[in-house]
């Protein structure tokens, strides 16, 4: 076993895991602290790093793209303090954390972790019912439903609608964007049949951030649902996309072939004519199906489409 302990936090590595707890130092951010502990897989590390400086150096986990719903749901623009994935080391513990660096990497090497993406989430995201006042609202998340409540310093006509609760099964993505220059910042939901982007002030399924101390915690909002969302890499996600869409979208996007056999004859092959390309996209639906690919909602809805072709 591993470890190092410091005032910004204490590393831990059994062989099989990291365990990341913050520490209790005063300079320890809001985020950090408030995300608590966090057990880090080892299949979920794709690289492990030690900088040195004049003065302190850190430690950086870098984890495989898709491995983390906070990092997905952050972009990667948390900011240094805000990182749980780095450890400031003081410069007396530069050889502890040498050794540190060198335990983790001969683990991912003897058991031939891969650092390629992965299709599902390796870690949990934080834990809910989670909420988070900030900016010109408070962001509830209870596992099932997102509820949105407004303060003094709304938008008139967006805090006139009201509170808003939004169904976990209605939101298609979820994610949060830290105040840049003169641009505020934003915990954005974006719902099924929602029309396009819009400044966050006005937007009733965002909240808007200007850069203050709590701005941070509403990236575990976000986190907390998009731990729950459908991963973006795995089939399921795409077919939750293609339902919103319709079925058409499902055969143009499932069966590339078949939005041919759907348009006017003389794109049809000579050898083939349209009404036997369509029987032979209602197989390859069948296969799909059989094969996990598409959902029973998903195959009614694609084979309707192309029966109503025929």
């Amino acid at each position: 076993m591993a470890e190092i302990i410091q005032k910004d936090g204490t590393w831990a590595f059994d062989g099989d895991a990291l365990r990341l707890t913050p520490g209790r130092d005063r300079n320890v951010s809001l985020l950090r602290r408030t995300l608590g502990e966090l057990t880090v897989p080892l299949e979920a590390l794709a690289g492990i790093s030690f900088e040195q400086g004049k003065r302190a150096g850190r430690l950086r986990l870098r984890l495989r793209e898709g491995a983390d719903p906070l990092l997905h749901a952050t972009g990667g623009r948390l900011t240094e303090p805000n990182d749980p994935y780095q450890l400031l080391v003081e410069s007396d513990r530069y050889g502890v954390a040498e050794y540190f660096v060198d335990e983790v990497r001969g683990a991912l090497q003897l058991e031939e972790v891969s650092s390629d993406p992965v299709t599902e989430y390796l870690l949990p995201g934080p834990h809910v019912p989670v909420s988070v006042s900030a900016g010109d609202g408070t962001a509830s998340f209870d596992g099932e439903h997102v509820r949105l409540e407004w303060n003094w310093k709304t938008e008139d006509a967006k805090a006139a609608a009201g509170a808003r609760t939004l169904a976990l099964a209605d939101i298609t993505a979820v994610e949060w964007l830290p105040a840049a220059g003169l641009e505020n910042g934003c915990l954005r939901l974006t719902v099924t049949g929602s029309p396009g982007k819009t400044p966050p002030k006005y937007d009733p399924n965002a909240v808007e951030l200007w850069g203050f101390k709590k701005d941070p915690l509403m990236a575990l909002v976000a986190a907390a649902v998009q731990a729950r969302l459908p991963h973006p890499s795995a089939p399921a996600a795409g077919a939750a996309r293609l339902r919103a869409a319709g079925p058409e979208a499902i055969l143009e996007a499932q069966l590339p072939g078949a939005a041919q056999a759907a348009v006017p004859e003389q794109r049809v092959p000579a050898v083939e004519d349209a009404h036997d390309a369509l029987l032979r996209r209602l197989r390859e639906l069948g296969e799909l199906h059989r094969t996990g690919v598409l959902t029973d909602e998903e195959f009614s809805m694609a084979k309707q489409a192309v029966l109503k072709r025929m």
